[in-house]
């Protein structure tokens, strides 16, 4: 009884310093890692005016993506990084010495490498596709729909690839005053459109210029006379005609699953694409259960010492990175050739076997000559 006590408090013991450490580690490597993705997005901040709320609720969009993607790497980390600890401070020596198997020992890790899995699972079936979908789309409203609203006075804003707007100045009622509009989007009547005043307004595709007093000035290609058109008001659509034309078209990593599984939205091109990418979701969490395993078999087998043995962890830190590697190199292969999406399940899942059994049957083993030794005795 008292030792059964006593492994449910080194369980705890164990468990409780990786899962606080996984916070840490996983916290502050996703704020890293959001810190240098969001700089991408300065650009909307600083060129087309967007707040700093708008720009902080976009990048948060991504941040379940990027745990997802880190969780296994941290959690070997983790793992690694307390039981060599606890191995340095002879602490995994007392607990051994008290009739701990190296598998009794490993248990509070692959309680923990367990949770991680199912938040995996969690985060790559549910949440990340949902948050890449609201990421995408409130991305697309930016660029295609909520520009145009962001006028800057004395700057010369481009919209779109093919439309840019100038606006000399801006009242408090919203007027625009000086406007010029470069509209590049129809090939074949390039036009060029000033105006003394304006006004925005909302249409069914998108913002709208309401402009008064100007010109319109297009060249005629036949000719190559200048055509000029006065008007008192006109209206501009400062949309993106190719993206308001039809529904923005969805993106592999924001679909569900089964969508992924029968890629029934994918291109006859990118079929092979969608469905390794299935699979990829479906395995990749269980690559969390074999760096942790890894990281078990590296650390609890084998002498213990309190100085040196930095083999084993450098071999263990070679194994995740080979890994990491292979899981790459097979990915880009299934997604070519989907005969070979068999290789990602072996990838994810291999490694925890292998390392299971080297955890376990040394034990078995030792139990099964303890109990032949014994048996000649007791006769």
């Amino acid at each position: 009884m008292r030792s059964g006590k006593l492994v449910t408090w080194l369980d705890q013991y164990i468990f409780r310093q990786l899962g606080l450490a996984l916070i840490a580690v996983t916290g502050g490597l996703t704020a890293l890692i959001w810190l240098t993705q969001s700089l991408r997005f300065v650009e909307l901040v600083v060129n087309r005016g967007l707040s700093m709320t708008v720009f902080l609720r976009l990048t948060s969009l991504l941040i379940p993506s990027f745990v997802a993607v880190i969780l296994p790497i941290t959690t070997y980390v983790v793992v690694q990084f307390i039981y060599q600890r606890l191995n340095g401070d002879r602490e995994l020596t007392v607990i051994r010495s008290a009739g701990v198997s190296p598998f009794g020992m490993a248990r509070p890790a692959l309680a923990l490498a367990i949770l991680v899995t199912v938040l995996g699972y969690v985060l790559n079936l549910w949440v990340v596709p949902t948050t890449l979908a609201s990421f995408r789309q409130f991305q697309w409203d930016i660029r295609n729909r909520m520009a145009a609203f962001l006028l800057q006075e004395g700057v010369f804003t481009q919209i779109s690839d093919k439309l840019t707007v100038y606006v000399r100045s801006r009242g408090a009622d919203g007027t625009l005053n000086g406007i010029l509009v470069q509209d590049d989007r129809d090939q074949n009547a390039r036009a060029t459109i000033l105006a003394e005043s304006g006004r925005l307004a909302e249409g069914t595709n998108g913002p709208r210029a309401v402009l008064f007093n100007g010109s319109r000035q297009e060249i005629d290609h036949q000719t190559g006379r200048l055509n000029m058109l006065t008007f008192d008001q006109n209206e501009i659509d400062l949309g993106d005609r190719a993206a308001d034309a039809g529904v923005r078209p969805p993106d592999m990593s924001e679909v569900s699953t089964r969508q992924l599984l029968d890629a029934s939205l994918a291109h006859d091109r990118d079929r092979t694409k969608w469905i390794a990418e299935g699979h990829k979701r479906l395995s990749s969490p269980l690559s969390t259960l074999s760096f942790a395993f890894v990281a078990l078999v590296s650390v609890l087998l084998g002498a213990f010492r309190r100085h040196g043995g930095f083999l084993r962890p450098l071999v263990a830190v070679g194994v995740v990175v080979g890994l990491l590697a292979l899981g790459l190199a097979i990915n880009n292969l299934a997604a070519r050739n989907n005969a070979l999406i068999p290789l990602m399940w072996v990838q994810a899942v291999a490694p925890a076997l292998v390392c299971l059994w080297m955890l376990v049957v040394p034990d078995w083993w030792a139990e099964r000559l303890r109990a032949a030794r014994m048996a000649p005795a007791a006769s």
